[in-house]
């Protein structure tokens, strides 16, 4: 299990430097990024909040200066997106379960609903076009669920094991990135670090660590960001 991003990178982008990418590839995020990936995350997550301030009320105008236009929305909306999601693949069939057309990374969270067995998984416009749900003790994953596609299945434990490894991920990549920030953005470091602990519903470094599989869902409640999808659909509506 990865959280990914999906690319999508805009021609000539020169605000800072970014790693050549394959349109509506995924771009596993980790520690392990390059500074340049590191710099691509940031800005396909920034192109996603990237909205015209006059279709949200009450979002203040865009900056004339390119940086901080740029940068507006990611630092400005209270509900942010990314698309991406958590990518699950089985080592022994190569089958991958993998995020589709609007789909967030901001929801990776909601995987812990399927662990738990209060909630299932669809990615993809409806009808789904795949499926996690948990049976039982079982969780299974459905790719292409209306071209009866492949199916592979992991126990609950197994699950909650990837998540944990998923939020560690995603931690030691806001910690990168945290540093990526203070050293080429400088002059937008606290608020652009606190935007991106908010999207990935984690806490910014520095503060107390919380145990593991709970930051997400303790982050979001906190916040009131479980709104998320009402705002997406108006994104894309």
């Amino acid at each position: 299990m990865q959280p990914v991003l999906e690319m999508n990178t805009p021609d000539g982008f020169g605000l800072w430097p970014v790693a050549e990418t394959e349109r509506f590839s995924f771009l596993p995020l980790s520690g392990e990024l390059s500074p340049a990936e590191i710099g691509t995350a940031l800005m396909r997550i920034a192109a996603c909040n990237d909205v015209d301030p006059a279709d949200f009320g009450g979002l203040p105008p865009r900056p004339a200066e390119p940086l901080s236009g740029f940068l507006h929305g990611l630092l400005n909306l209270d509900n942010l997106y990314a698309a991406g999601g958590l990518c699950v693949t089985d080592n022994s069939t190569g089958i991958t379960f993998s995020p589709g057309c609007c789909d967030g990374l901001e929801d990776w969270h909601d995987w812990h609903h399927v662990a738990d067995g209060s909630g299932m998984i669809g990615y993809g416009h409806d009808p789904q076009s795949s499926l996690a749900e948990r049976l039982g003790d079982t969780v299974r994953l459905t790719v292409d669920t209306d071209r009866n596609g492949p199916v592979f299945e992991l126990s609950a434990t197994q699950l909650r094991r990837l998540l944990a490894g998923a939020e560690r991920d995603l931690t030691e990549f806001l910690a990168a990135a945290t540093d990526w920030i203070s050293e080429h953005l400088p002059d937008h470091s606290t608020r652009l670090t606190a935007a991106l602990a908010r999207l990935l519903a984690l806490p910014a470094p520095g503060t107390p660590p919380t145990p593991p599989g709970t930051a997400g869902r303790d982050y979001r409640h906190a916040h009131g960001l479980d709104a998320r999808r009402t705002w997406l659909g108006q994104l894309h509506s």
